[in-house]
């Protein structure tokens, strides 16, 4: 345990290291900057001072605003400046900037005599009078450097933001398309095809040609689905059912007497978003353990309903339910599992799924996620 948090800790340290170092780095940079000009301009006019205390007293200067940078880099989180509260917010900041101003030209003075940077230090005044003016003399500066770290962290935060959501992005398109993969792997199983091939055969041969065409039309139609839906992350449920139903036509070929299908789908959910191919695989797992190991009839259903700003949707077989070693609330697979990880990326905390033993016998998942009309209706 000790040895699992010493790991964990090392790479953060590091990590707050380097960003200490960057932060002092570039503060310095300004340091050398302005002792160098200031040396310069002095030598240009004939004083000679020491250019080693020069640079002592600008580092010190403008250490103080690298110690400063990470309370204000806080403070732009603890009191961020929208569109809705910037005048509040504003206001704010220019409070925290006066105060940080004081700070500064009181540390400034304190150590400008500390550290004494001209060879000859006259008209020296009194501490009081050196802070006052100081603080009326460079309080535009300060408010100009509070800003500057203020929006810097704003633009580095935003940045970092767009980089997630573009990780995100991608990671969503890389499950859509193993879902989309999966779909494809599943009508293209060797079975399946036989299964459905072979009912047509027999169509055929039963003189029922009209039949026949309508289930190559099916097959057809369901490839197609699959393929004209590609790179969409959501589509309106009633779109999602049309390809549901599609696969649903052809598996009753191959349980004609054993799968019944029933579909409760409110009507005010059918322009509601759903994830993609997100039905199929739920319906198949209920098929594959409720339908396919047993003799005996049994149904497969669909029910959707809107609960306030929520749409839940239940995928529920009735056939022997979960196995007894099977996590409750964790159904396993990879279908199962892809499902989660899509519903994880698009709704983070905003979505429920879980798939569990109905008292009545069977098992039953439940996607809940949140209610919103599709763009497409």
């Amino acid at each position: 345990m000790a040895e699992s948090f010493q790991s964990d800790a090392a790479p953060a340290r590091r990590l707050w290291l380097k960003r200490a170092a960057v932060v002092f780095g570039i503060w310095a940079f300004f340091a050398v900057l302005t002792a160098t000009q200031v040396y310069i301009g002095l030598r240009s006019e004939g004083m000679n001072h020491s250019f080693g205390r020069l640079l002592a007293w600008q580092l010190s200067n403008w250490s103080i605003w690298a110690l400063f940078t990470p309370v204000i880099l806080r403070l732009g989180q603890r009191f961020p400046v929208t569109r809705a509260t910037w005048p509040q917010r504003v206001l704010t900041h220019l409070c925290f900037c006066v105060l940080l101003a004081a700070v500064h030209a009181a540390l400034h003075n304190y150590l400008t005599v500390l550290i004494r940077p001209w060879d000859e230090m006259t008209n020296e005044r009194p501490l009081l009078d050196m802070f006052w003016g100081k603080l009326t003399s460079q309080l535009h500066i300060s408010v100009l450097i509070y800003g500057t770290i203020l929006g810097v962290g704003y633009a580095f935060n935003y940045y970092v933001k767009f980089r997630e959501r573009e990780a995100r992005a991608s990671q969503l398109e890389s499950q859509l398309a193993q879902a989309q993969l999966h779909a494809l792997k599943m009508q293209l199983h060797p079975h399946f095809l036989f299964n459905t091939l072979n009912g047509i055969s027999g169509l055929v041969r039963d003189g029922s040609n009209k039949a026949a065409v309508q289930m190559i039309a099916g097959l057809s139609d369901l490839l197609r689905h699959t393929l004209d839906t590609e790179g969409q992350q959501e589509v309106p449920l009633r779109r999602e059912l049309e390809f549901l139903e599609l696969y649903l036509d052809i598996q009753q070929m191959r349980f004609p007497d054993r799968l019944r299908v029933q579909m409760e789908i409110a009507p005010e959910t059918l322009d509601a978003e759903v994830p993609n191919l997100i039905l199929q695989p739920l319906v198949e797992n209920a098929i594959r353990h409720g339908i396919a190991p047993r003799a005996a009839p049994g149904t497969v259903g669909v029910r959707a309903r809107r609960d306030e700003r929520l749409l839940e949707i239940k995928v529920y077989d009735d056939g022997p339910g979960l196995r007894p070693n099977a996590p409750t609330g964790e159904g396993g697979g990879i279908g199962l599992a892809n499902t989660r990880a899509r519903l994880a990326q698009l709704y983070g905390a905003g979505h429920r799924f879980d798939v569990r033993d109905r008292p009545e016998g069977g098992v039953e998942a439940t996607i809940v996620v949140p209610f919103r009309l599709s763009r497409e209706q």
